[in-house]
């Protein structure tokens, strides 16, 4: 198969030549908002990668969502996460299916882990095309937390964290909906643990009002396990999400909590919860592209 790279490596270092966002991150460089210029090469490239049939079941329940962000409601989305394209997939359809959709979608503001801008600068241009927050993911840490930088990285990684949390606050209170991906990782075949949904989730959803699950079949994008985004797999694809109606957190957390067995089973028990429901919401989409690809 050939990689992103090879195929579209013209387009990839226009994007570079537009890059503006810094390879380094810093707590005071945690809100980056979306690089237009970029976003519309990479709408060249999925017009090509995301086939026709392509299609969003329940996307006016994003649309809900965004409505009642607009009206003073906090609002999380929650996605599976398989490819580096999971993003600009969400946008990419929900901006084809009008302006309202349009609007929601640029209304969101994602959850990033900083190795997107830190990886490569072929990975930022692609990464900073869309509204980020950028965090220090509670994954690579761990990685480091015991090596000799430990000490100096657990300190960088408060100061970003507490900046990043400080942006989500004031992002969910002035009508932008929160994305995260529950997993903080793409999932990859043969690798269970990056199907784990993360313990932090349930501090997400305790501070959230409303939320919308959204399950991912079909992709454009495949992990290359070996090397960075560069070298991951072009796959055009019949791409369909399934968006769950809106939840409320509250009742999710509190009927996932009384399957507790004590106090400090209650983050694993709604990370459960979080990931039945990712579950579900995946057999959907997947149902419906099997129909779509069979019709």
């Amino acid at each position: 198969m050939a990689t992103v790279k090879e195929v579209y490596g013209e387009l990839a270092y226009e994007m570079v030549r537009n890059s503006h966002q810094p390879g380094r991150i810093t707590h005071d460089a945690i809100f980056q908002e979306s690089n237009l210029q970029n976003r519309a090469l990479i709408n060249q490239i999925l017009d090509e990668l995301v086939q026709p049939k392509s299609t969003f079941v329940g996307a006016e329940h994003v649309l809900e969502l965004y409505r009642r962000c607009q009206a003073g409601e906090t609002a999380l989305l929650l996605l599976e996460h398989y490819s580096n394209f999971d993003i600009p997939c969400l946008f990419y359809l929900l901006h084809k299916l009008g302006a309202e959709y349009g609007e929601a979608a640029e209304s969101i503001v994602a959850m990033a882990a900083m190795k997107l801008n830190e990886e490569s600068k072929f990975v930022l241009a692609f990464t900073e095309a869309y509204t980020r927050i950028v965090i220090y993911p509670g994954r690579a840490l761990e990685q480091v937390a015991t090596t000799e930088q430990g000490e100096e990285e657990v300190r960088k990684a408060k100061q970003i964290n507490m900046s990043a949390m400080r942006e989500m606050v004031r992002c969910k209170n002035t009508g932008r909906i929160v994305l995260l991906f529950p997993t903080g990782t793409r999932y990859r075949p043969g690798v269970p643990d990056s199907k784990r949904i993360l313990r932090a989730v349930d501090t997400y959803i305790k501070g959230f009002q409303n939320a919308v699950f959204v399950g991912i079949a079909g992709n454009v994008l495949l992990v290359n396990s070996e090397s960075e985004m560069s070298e991951d797999f072009i796959n055009p694809d019949t791409v369909t999400f399934a968006a769950s109606p809106v939840i409320s957190c509250s009742e999710f957390r509190n009927n996932a909590r009384a399957e507790a067995a004590s106090p400090d089973d209650i983050k694993n028990v709604v990370a459960d919860s979080v990931g039945r429901k990712l579950a579900e919401m995946h057999q959907i989409a997947e149902a419906e592209r099997a129909r779509i690809i069979g019709s």
